[in-house]
């Protein structure tokens, strides 16, 4: 079987097998640029957010795209499925706001921390252990984590469009260094009123997708990304003046890209981290955090998108589960993303890691690696071409994201929900994956609350044993993160 599928994986004439996937270079490219648009905010937020701990934005900003390209190119060209990748939102939150901020670590430190979690990543990648993670997830999660990615990605987009506003009681937020407000659970969501043009003009994005949809016509999201940002222009919503290309910019944040370049590995870095003998144990549960947030990130959105649309097929899942090396798409998109971390912190940035928002790809049509290499091109165009690429508003990439997340749902489907012993964990996976604004954390939950009904119908022995080590170390990681 082995055999068979190395050679579909690489026919003659057809390196990405495109036809033996269902799909044409056109569809691909297309989606490519789908996934793009929808993610390239990341360019610009990731400088933002790990600048606050005195990095140079500039360095932080090549080392973005550096790591978006080289870790996207791999995922294409080694495992051939349409995946990119880049610093993950909400792990470069932690990077900041948890680790440099509120444990007091400098960001050299924080940079050694992400590349010894990527080591790690990759050895449990080589070792085999990520590919057993999956198999002992029982299928009602992973259906659940399907639908749950859905849910995130459409609230992605809905936040994105600016469509809510919180509302929080006196007294029950903090303000972060950066004037970032911390809300307690009293902030209620509600709808803005539709009376801004970057509202109106995401409300627009919505209606002209789900109408080209509804028409077939072939790239509809791509389709409707483009011609929102063009309705954009007069209500000046979006914004050209800035879009100009200027090479005398790019040589100084070259430059400044030393600064962030191996600096993991200096004295202020990897020299100094286990130095203090009082702050060893917080060091090594703090790479704990890092990659398990990491893993089980890039697990569920593999899970959530991959099977449902056939990336992963029936024949792939039996190589994953009984080949050696890497003779499935699953083994080399696992180590793909492996190795991205590692490699990001070296140039300067927070772990690197599968994006969910590859699922607006995926919804375009995207289903192998020529996917994946075209976003990798564009993510290295920017070196050129970021002004052009950071014109495009979020009222335009948002709609894309909320009309993937509706595809996405249709997993829930699968979900045995009249069966409480079924649905109580399908509903932690996938609710909880939204509200909380983390695919690893929804897992968290999911697994949680499977132990405890299993438990709780005297069924302990059809726990999994990974599955059941998981949820204690998600307990544990709890702990940690309410003591630190």
């Amino acid at each position: 079987m082995e055999e068979s599928n190395a050679k579909a994986y690489h026919p003659k004439g057809d390196f990405f097998n495109l036809k033996g996937s269902g799909t044409n270079t056109h569809t691909e490219i297309l989606a490519g640029l789908t996934t793009f648009f929808t993610m390239s905010y990341i360019l610009f937020v990731n400088p933002q957010v790990l600048g606050q701990t005195h990095m140079d934005k500039q360095a932080v900003f090549l080392a973005t795209i550096i790591a978006s390209a080289i870790g996207t190119l791999v995922m294409g060209l080694f495992a051939n499925v349409p995946y990119a990748l880049a610093p993950g939102m909400g792990l470069n939150a932690f990077f900041t706001y948890t680790v440099c901020f509120s444990l007091g670590f400098k960001w050299q430190q924080a940079l050694a921390m992400v590349f010894i979690c990527g080591i790690i990543n990759i050895l449990i990648t080589v070792t085999k252990f990520r590919k057993s993670i999956i198999r002992s997830i029982p299928k009602s999660i992973q259906n659940a984590i399907g639908g749950g990615i859905g849910i995130f990605v459409a609230y992605i987009g809905i936040k994105s469009a600016g469509l809510l506003n919180f509302t929080s009681d006196p007294g029950t937020y903090q303000l972060l260094q950066d004037k970032t407000v911390v809300a307690s659970s009293s902030a209620v969501p509600a709808i803005v009123p539709l009376n801004t043009p970057s509202v109106l003009l995401a409300l627009f994005g919505i209606i002209l997708i789900v109408v080209l949809l509804m028409a077939n016509i072939r790239g509809a999201i791509l389709i409707g990304i483009i011609a929102t940002t063009l309705v954009g222009i007069p209500s000046g919503v979006t914004d050209f003046s800035n879009a100009s290309i200027t090479f005398g910019t790019l040589g100084d944040s070259f430059s400044r890209l030393g600064s962030t370049f191996g600096a993991a590995f200096g004295a202020d870095g990897m020299g100094s981290l286990f130095a203090d003998p009082s702050k060893r144990l917080l060091v090594i549960m703090t790479i704990f955090a890092f990659s398990l947030s990491d893993t089980f990130d890039t697990i569920g959105t593999f899970i959530g998108t991959g099977r449902r649309t056939g990336i992963f097929s029936l024949e792939d899942e039996k190589a994953l589960e009984n080949g050696k090396g890497f003779h499935s798409k699953m083994d080399r998109a696992l180590f793909a993303d492996s190795i991205a971390t590692s490699i990001g912190a070296l140039f300067g940035t927070s772990n690197t890691t599968t994006y969910v928002e590859s699922a607006a790809g995926i919804g375009a049509g995207g289903r192998t690696g020529l996917t994946s290499v075209t976003t990798a091109v564009m993510f290295i165009l920017c070196t050129v071409l970021a002004p052009v690429a950071g014109c495009i508003p979020a009222a335009a990439t948002a709609p894309a994201l909320v009309i993937v997340g509706v595809m996405m749902m249709s997993s829930f489907k699968e979900v045995d929900w009249p069966n409480l012993e079924e649905a109580i964990p399908a509903f932690g996976a996938g609710i909880f994956m939204a509200l909380c604004y983390s695919i690893s954390y929804g897992i968290a939950a999911g697994f949680i609350f499977y132990c405890i009904v299993k438990i709780a119908k005297g069924k302990f022995k059809e726990i999994h044993p990974i599955l059941l080590v998981s949820a204690i170390l998600f307990i544990l990681n709890f702990i940690v993160l309410a003591v630190i």
